[in-house]
């Protein structure tokens, strides 16, 4: 059988904890990749994590370069290029500029690996996965973006400190935008199936909520020279596990809605069934006012993102 291969563009912080969560899955042979400005990084970096297999009892190749004709062939590209939003940067300026490295990254990956799904990361992940297909020209199920895998786990991770029992019983469902427009369904959510309402009081399961929302904030202001990767990292990798995998898990991700949802041709967060083809299919669940009021407000700051995206 043909081991899968799963390249990642971006040897940072996210990227290379990509290489290093896949790797300890052994989901396939992996190619770590960077600018030619860092050569040697990506190559170290990767060489490195090669070099732990023998102890961790993985059998994969890891690679890295600073060119993209080891990506081809890819049954996963995973985009984590781009620069992070420094003080004084307005949104604009991050979004102009990372949009010319995540164009310039995806056309690289459509001459390169043009049969693989894209999984983009960069931020602002709503923007940048409208411009990574864009530059693509990928079909629309061939590109996804990873944020509401991440969110999701934040929540649930806050729900079980709160109730002090496992992650793992800890069931929950948003929609929207990443961060802090994100639409966590409490209707949807349950600790061993019993609804989460039952257990914690409407004042504090609303802070809870606040608190996930500002997931990567308290992470900046606790690590002040940087921003969270392993959570973020765990988040696209299992987006990775599902397509390569072909195990159809339900994750929520940022993908293209035309008629679902009323969206109008936007990526936005929903839940998605993600096997080999991608986005297989995006299921539609019932909304009470209150959810589709603040679904609409998330959608709307999507498209006020996209707006000022200049191709």
């Amino acid at each position: 059988m043909r081991r899968a291969k799963i390249s990642i563009i971006g040897a940072g912080n996210v990227g290379a904890t990509c290489a290093h969560w896949a790797a300890s899955k052994e989901l396939g042979d992996i190619v770590l990749v960077d600018i030619p400005q860092v050569d040697g990084m990506p190559q170290g970096k990767a060489l490195d994590l090669f070099e732990s297999s023998p102890v961790e009892g993985f059998d994969s190749k890891i690679i890295g370069s600073t060119t993209y004709e080891p990506t081809e062939g890819s049954d996963v590209v995973i985009v984590t290029a781009g620069v992070a939003r420094k003080p004084g940067m307005s949104r604009d300026d991050l979004i102009n500029i990372n949009t010319g490295i995540v164009k310039s990254v995806a056309e690289k990956i459509a001459k390169h690996a043009p049969g693989a799904v894209m999984i983009v990361v960069s931020n602002p992940l709503d923007a940048m996965v409208y411009v990574a297909w864009k530059a693509s020209g990928f079909p629309t199920k061939r590109i996804v973006g990873q944020a509401g895998v991440l969110d999701v786990a934040r929540y649930r991770s806050f729900i079980a400190m709160e109730l002090n029992v496992s992650v793992e019983d800890v069931h929950a469902l948003l929609l929207g935008g990443h961060g802090d427009d994100m639409v966590p369904l409490k209707r949807y959510t349950s600790v061993g199936g019993i609804p989460v309402t039952q257990m914690i009081k409407p004042e504090r399961l609303e802070e809870i909520v606040k608190r996930a929302r500002n997931g990567g904030a308290e992470i900046v202001g606790l690590l002040k020279t940087g921003s969270a990767y392993y959570a973020p990292a765990a988040a696209t990798i299992a987006m990775a596990e599902s397509i390569i995998k072909d195990k159809k898990r339900i994750l929520p991700a940022a993908a293209y809605c035309e008629k679902e949802y009323g969206v109008g041709g936007y990526f936005v967060g929903v839940p998605c069934v993600l096997g080999t083809e991608g986005v297989e299919r995006i299921i539609e669940i019932e909304l009470d006012d209150e959810e589709q009021k603040m679904f609409r407000t998330s959608v709307d700051h999507v498209k006020d993102l996209v707006k000022v995206v200049k191709m």
